[in-house]
Formats: C-alpha cells, structure tokens, sequence
C-alpha cells in the first residue's frame, strides 16, 4: 500500500501549483501520515500557545494546520466529481487543545479571567480500544471524564480553480478547513475537481470535537488515514457534500450563521430535485415538515477569517428508493 509519509505533510496551502507527492488510482486504497495543527507544537502542558514561541507565526497568515500531499488521482478532470471513502483514521497517542488570551471567544473575557489572562494547554491521554489500537479507543479527558475516540479530518479539499487559499482558513466548493465531524471513516466525501488529477490534500485530524469547536481548537492530534479516491466523470458537485450510510449533508460555509444555514438548505433541495426525482415544491415542504430533518453547525469560532460552517441533513429513509 503506497503512503504518503509524515515528511509530506507540511504544506500549508491547496494550491494547484504544487506538484504531487503521490499518485494514485481510483479506487486503490493508500495512507496518508497527518501532523496536528499545530505541526508537533503541542506535546505537554507546558508547551503554550505564546505566538512568540510558536514556529511559523512569523509569517502572515501564521503557518499552522498543515496538510499532506496534494494526491494526483489518474483521470481526474475539470468538471468531475472526486469522492472521498475514509476507510480508517488511527490518531496518535495523544491530542490537545489550546486556549488563552485572544484565542477564541473567551480570549479577551473580563468575566473568565483564568481564560483570558493566562496560557493553557491540556493534554488529553489516548488509550486503545477492541481492535488494540486507536481507531476506537479513548479520550482521557480528566481522570474523571473520558470519552469515545471519534475521529474525523478537519481539513480536506481539492485544488481550487483558480486562487491558492491557505490550509489555515481557506474555504469554498472545493473543501478546506472546515472541521466537519462527519468527515469520517464510512462516509462518501464529495468533492468537485477544477484541475487534472484533482490534486487533493488533507490534514488536521481531530480525535474528537464538539459542535462549533467554540475554543477555536479541539482535540488535535497527529494520525494515519487510509482512505481511496474515486471519479465520477462529467458531473461537478456546486459545493462540498457528504453521503453517510443512512442520510444526505448538504454544506455551505459564510457569515453570518444564517446565510450558511439557508444555502446549506437550499443546496440540499437541488440535490433532491437533481438526483431524487421531487419536485421543488415537495422538497421545500419536506425539509419544513419532517422530523427527522437536521441542521449541523460543525464549525463557528473566531479565527482568521473563518466563515462558519453548516450542514443540512436528511435521512435516506425519506428519499422513496
């Protein structure tokens, strides 16, 4: 099995100008070696989040959240449909988070001082699960509260048509940092493809992450993906989608919240009218209507000039196949 090795793992834009680290074909299943956001940064309580300190925060816009590759997968054209099968994610033996002045909402609260005044980082254990390793395993919160490793990647996309965006706050159709939990093994990723090859990246997994990753980071970690590339030729997604086993996820991402959220809405109503065979009207009533109809607000934290995230899930059930 090819692998794409940690030491191709520290590039901090999607840019089509990049030439690939791997090749590969559809369907062949390979692995990608991630760094954590902060690119090995963060190994114990004392390692703090002082820019000063921090490599990379020299440059403007900082060098964080790296990304592997981008991946040229044989036959991809402009106008295709990458999709994206996470197999496994297997995260290191450790995540963090980070938080302290100026670092997310809190970061300048006059009514939580210990937040605002001083640098903390914490150190989250990972213990192995079933299977012997992390791929369900355990966060160790505290030791006192502990939870399921659920691990999904933060940061994924294509190669954008025309701009470079950066792997710190680059968003759009293609993909992004966007901190998606449901980025995840057994879920198909969709993706539109602007260049040959498609050159995809990926990096920033997450062990585990609550809605709208409030602090601006969550349990970061270093990983192994295993994952495989497919085409589906002459068709082009209009924006990043995810099909689960059980449920479609339209996603949109801007600001303000409620204009992620009514596209992400809308988005999902073409997709039913497009590839679902309801009309308009019957999907419009049917998002208002059934009970089972979710809105995701995965990401929504103030860094850089990071638009918040949205998705827009049904369950198949209701589809009629």
């Amino acid at each position: 099995m090819q692998t794409l090795t940690r030491e191709n793992a520290l590039q901090y834009a999607f840019d089509f100008r990049e030439p690939p680290r791997l090749r590969v074909r559809p369907g062949e299943v390979f692995a990608i070696e991630t760094w954590d956001a902060s690119g090995g940064y963060f190994r114990t309580p004392e390692d703090l989040a002082v820019p000063g300190r921090r490599p990379g925060f020299d440059r403007t816009p900082p060098l964080v959240n790296p990304i592997a590759g981008p991946v040229y997968v044989e036959g991809a054209k402009p106008g295709d449909t990458l999709v994206v099968e996470i197999e496994s994610i297997r995260v290191g033996e450790f995540s963090w988070i980070a938080v302290g002045p100026n670092r997310g909402p809190l970061g300048n609260s006059a009514r939580h001082p210990d937040i605002s005044g001083q640098y903390t980082t914490k150190i989250f254990r990972h213990t192995p699960g079933p299977s012997g390793t992390t791929t369900d395993g355990t966060v160790h919160f505290s030791d006192r509260i502990s939870w399921p490793i659920t691990p999904f990647v933060g940061t994924l996309g294509t190669a954008p048509d025309r701009e470079v965006s950066t792997s710190l706050d680059g968003q759009g159709e293609w993909g992004g940092n966007l901190d998606i939990r449901d980025c995840a093994p057994g879920n198909r990723i969709y993706l539109p493809v602007f260049h040959d090859g498609a050159l995809f990246s990926l990096g920033d997994v997450h062990a585990s992450q609550g809605d709208t990753e409030f602090a601006g980071t969550a349990a970061e970690t270093n990983s192994t993906v295993t994952l495989k590339l497919s085409v589906i030729p002459g068709v082009r997604v209009p924006w990043m989608r995810i099909e689960t086993p059980s449920s479609l996820i339209s996603l949109y991402a801007y600001r303000p919240l409620e204009v992620a959220v009514e596209t992400a809405i809308t988005s999902l109503i073409d997709w039913l009218v497009a590839d679902y065979g309801f009309t308009a009207v019957d999907a419009y009533c049917l998002v208002s209507t059934c009970p089972d109809f979710r809105i995701h607000v995965y990401q929504m934290c103030r860094i850089a000039r990071l638009n918040y995230v949205a998705g827009a899930e049904l369950p198949k059930r209701y589809l009629g196949l």
